[in-house]
C-alpha cells in the first residue's frame, strides 16, 4: 500500500484530524474528545498527547489511567477516553513489521505501558511540526517513521528476525488483499500444509491469519473511504461482504462506527 492521506473524524463523539497510511501501519493525527466501545485491534497502538492527556481501562470494573504517551499492545482488549479536547497522534504498528517487533522487544506483549515522557513529547512534537509544516503523505510518513524510531529508542531491536516464509506469506496476501484468500491458499504459496502454516503464523505474529488479513482488509476499506469511497463502495473494495460485516468488524477493531469517520 502507497502512503496516503484522508481528512475526517477518527474518534468517538467529537473528533477532526488526517489519517495517513503505509504498508504495516498508519497514523491518525489531531483532536478530540470523548469515549469508545470496548475494542481491540491487530496492530500495537502508539498514542502521544500534544496537548492534554488521555485515558485507557482494560476491565469493565478498572480504574482509568492517565496518559500522555502510552502502547496498548496488539489483540489487548481496552476502551480510551478523552475529556479533550485533547491533540494527540495515533499510530497504527503491524507487530510482524520490523518496527512492530522493535516495539514488542521494548515494551512487551501483554499489557498497556506508559511511554518515556521525554520521547513522547519529542515524538508528539515531531509529528505536529510536520503537519503544521507539510500536510503530504510522504512527508507525514516520514515523520511517523522518525517518531516510531524514537519512542522504539535507537538501541531497541527485533529480537528475532522474521521467518522467511511467513515473510512470503504476507507478501502473498498484500498482493492478494482485494480479492478472496484463504489459509490453505497462503499456505500452499509458500509450500507448507495448512496446520505447519496456521501453527507458524500464530508462533510468528502472536495473531490468528484470520484477525491479520481482517485488519488489512478493515486499513484498505478505511483508505478507501477517506479517499471519496461510499462505505458501501469502501467496503467491497476490501473484500468485506457488505457494509454490514465492514461496521461490526470495524466497531470490533476501533470502538467506534466506521460512520464516525467522515471525509
Amino acid at each position: 500500500m502507497q502512503p496516503s492521506v484522508g481528512r475526517g473524524r477518527f474518534s468517538a463523539i467529537t473528533s477532526t484530524g488526517r489519517g495517513y497510511f503505509w504498508q504495516g501501519g498508519s497514523l491518525w493525527i489531531g483532536e478530540g474528545q470523548g469515549r469508545t466501545q470496548w475494542h481491540e485491534h491487530h496492530a500495537h497502538q502508539l498514542v502521544v498527547a500534544l496537548k492534554g492527556s488521555f485515558r485507557f481501562r482494560t476491565e469493565a470494573e478498572g480504574v482509568w489511567t492517565d496518559y500522555r504517551g502510552a502502547i496498548v499492545p496488539s489483540e489487548c482488549t481496552h476502551q480510551f477516553e478523552v475529556d479533550g479536547p485533547a491533540v494527540m497522534a495515533h499510530l497504527f504498528v503491524e507487530p510482524e513489521s520490523s518496527a512492530g517487533r522493535a516495539i514488542t522487544a521494548r515494551f512487551g506483549s501483554n499489557a498497556i505501558a506508559e511511554l518515556p515522557a521525554a520521547s513522547a513529547r519529542a515524538a508528539a512534537r515531531l509529528l505536529f511540526e510536520a503537519l503544521q509544516s507539510s500536510q503530504l503523505a510522504k512527508d507525514m510518513v516520514e515523520a511517523a517513521s522518525l517518531a516510531i524510531a524514537e519512542l522504539c529508542g535507537t538501541t531497541a531491536r527485533p529480537d528475532k528476525d522474521l521467518d522467511p516464509r511467513l515473510s512470503r506469506a504476507l507478501d502473498y496476501i498484500r498482493s492478494n488483499i482485494r480479492n478472496p484468500i484463504t489459509l490453505s491458499d497462503v499456505a500452499s504459496a509458500v509450500a507448507l500444509s495448512e496446520s505447519r502454516f496456521r501453527h507458524l503464523f500464530v508462533a510468528e505474529t502472536g495473531s490468528s491469519f484470520r484477525a491479520y488479513l481482517l485488519w488489512l482488509r478493515i486499513n484498505l476499506a478505511i483508505e478507501a473511504a477517506m479517499s471519496g469511497a461510499s462505505w458501501t463502495e469502501a467496503a467491497h473494495e476490501a473484500g468485506f461482504a457488505d457494509s454490514a460485516h465492514l461496521t461490526r468488524t470495524h466497531k470490533r477493531m476501533f470502538g467506534i462506527e466506521p460512520t464516525a469517520l467522515r471525509p
